[in-house]
């Protein structure tokens, strides 16, 4: 199970990687506009993306920053912002490089955590708290790839379905046939 989790922070970059490569070509005006997203717009939702991941690896790991809102701007720049999303996947790569089976089904793992909004406190197995955190961000990136299909057409969006990844690394058992 632990080599699903590095295949999933690994998609979690490449995708993340082709998106800020695609959303750095707009212009401001069309990178900031209020689109009618739930983060209102690229930069938001981008912004959000981030947001988020910080918040579950603080609940995973204990530590790092951890934002009080889910729709912080933790950066207006965008160049500022995908050097953060680098670190950040750079970090949730490690974090699952650093799991084995014993800590994704022995008896302590489970997470505890509160909640952002309408603070409660949960509890729940590590696995199912991991395949909400990379199922959210793919989430995420289907709002940004709508957006910028919008903005831009078909041709502003890069593919980031993750069997196009699969078949451009060769992670999760994808072999082409002769």
């Amino acid at each position: 199970m632990t080599e699903r989790y590095c295949m999933f922070a690994a998609y979690n970059a490449w995708a993340n990687e082709r998106l800020y490569d695609a959303a750095s070509k707009l212009s401001d005006v069309d990178y900031h506009a209020d689109r009618g997203a739930f983060f209102k717009s690229l930069h938001g939702t981008l912004n959000h993306l981030l947001v988020a991941d910080r918040i579950w690896m603080r609940r995973f790991t204990g530590s790092g920053d951890a934002p009080d809102r889910l729709d912080a701007i933790l950066y207006e720049d965008i160049g500022e912002l995908r050097e953060a999303r680098r670190t950040e996947d750079l970090r949730i790569s490690r974090f699952v490089d650093g799991l084995d089976e014993a800590a994704l089904a022995g008896p302590l793992s489970f997470i505890s955590y509160r909640t952002v909004i309408k603070p409660t406190t949960y509890s729940q197995p590590l696995t199912s708290a991991l395949d909400h955190f990379f199922n959210h961000q793919t989430h995420h990136r289907g709002q940004v790839h709508c957006l910028l299909t919008g903005i831009g057409g078909r041709d502003a969006a890069p593919s980031v379905d993750l069997l196009q990844f699969q078949r451009d690394t060769a992670m999760g058992g994808i072999r082409q046939q002769a």
